[in-house]
């Protein structure tokens, strides 16, 4: 879970936008059914057309609380030798908003017939807005209390290592720190640079029932480094039910549902120690599909 001090002191200095101040890239409590938000080499790795869109909801309940909106399309072209896709992001914390357009392209190398090795860059926009005057009605005019409004030019790389039974990335969605400039102000850190470790592996208990835990890693500059670690258990392909925590702060519950193409998803989750500090929930939605639209495209879903 994103730090808790951080976000209340970011909340109370809205109003103060002449401060430094980076927050965390945005959570997903569900990266492996979207492992493209986070590593450009995911690009169209399982061979088909791949749409998602996500929304997160941190600490419901809380004036303020941080909102998370994803959306991602991305497929495999030239024979499944390359992939593309486009990815939008947009994080709301307060009266700050984050918007996120990028699109993304891969290179795939088959090492063997399920072994795929794949290089990832994703470029695009990230426009930073913050409109701290709402929080002083009283003086709109003070320009200490103006609009900060401005986009700047992100890149992003990963590597990603691909089978039937396991899936090993490793990514940085913003190779340098995304900064603002406003011109009554300091400079205002946007994101810090964060490189993310991704694992996961299956097992196959029984015919009909397969065990998928998985980790990741974040680390992020003047940051502790973040570990989510997951369970989940899928039952005829169809149902899935996992378990997860964040730093050991945070357990999430994972409730997901197959239908042929189509996928929908759900996590749940609260804190477990009393030092974060609320007791606020969090609620996390998925919708996706995966479709074979061409001719050399896989008629399977993949596992990862």
């Amino acid at each position: 879970m994103r730090n808790v001090i951080k976000y209340l002191n970011l909340i109370w200095l809205m109003a103060l936008p002449w401060m430094s101040h980076a927050q965390q890239d945005p959570l997903y409590s569900q990266y492996l059914n979207n492992p493209v938000l986070l590593n450009a080499a995911y690009t169209g790795a399982n061979d088909r057309l791949n749409v998602v869109a996500g929304y997160r909801l941190q600490w419901a309940g809380f004036d303020g609380s941080p909102t998370t909106l994803n959306f991602s399309a991305h497929t495999s072209l030239v024979q499944n030798k390359v992939g593309a896709g486009i990815v939008i992001v947009q994080d709301k914390i307060g009266d700050t908003k984050i918007t996120e357009t990028s699109s993304s392209y891969a290179y795939k190398i088959k090492l063997n017939n399920d072994r795929v090795l794949s290089f990832g860059l994703l470029a695009g926009m990230i426009n930073y807005r913050n409109d701290a005057a709402r929080l002083n009605p009283k003086d709109a005019g003070d320009p200490l209390f103006g609009l900060i409004n401005e986009t700047k030019f992100n890149l992003g790389a990963g590597i990603l290592l691909k089978s039937d039974r396991f899936m090993v990335g490793l990514s940085a969605p913003r190779l340098m720190p995304v900064t603002v400039n406003p011109s009554s102000a300091q400079q205002v850190e946007v994101y810090n640079q964060t490189f993310y470790l991704m694992g996961a592996y299956l097992i196959l208990l029984t015919e009909s029932i397969r065990l998928k835990p998985s980790v990741l890693l974040r680390a992020t500059a003047n940051a502790p480094l973040s570990a989510d670690i997951n369970f989940n258990l899928n039952l005829e392909q169809n149902y899935t039910l996992g378990l997860f925590t964040r730093n050991f702060n945070v357990l999430g519950l994972l409730a997901q549902l197959d239908i042929k193409d189509y996928r929908i998803g759900y996590v749940f989750e609260v804190p477990t120690n009393a030092s974060v500090g609320t007791r606020f929930t969090t609620h996390e939605f998925s919708i996706a599909m995966s479709l074979a639209v061409f001719g050399f495209h896989s008629s399977e879903k993949s596992t990862f």
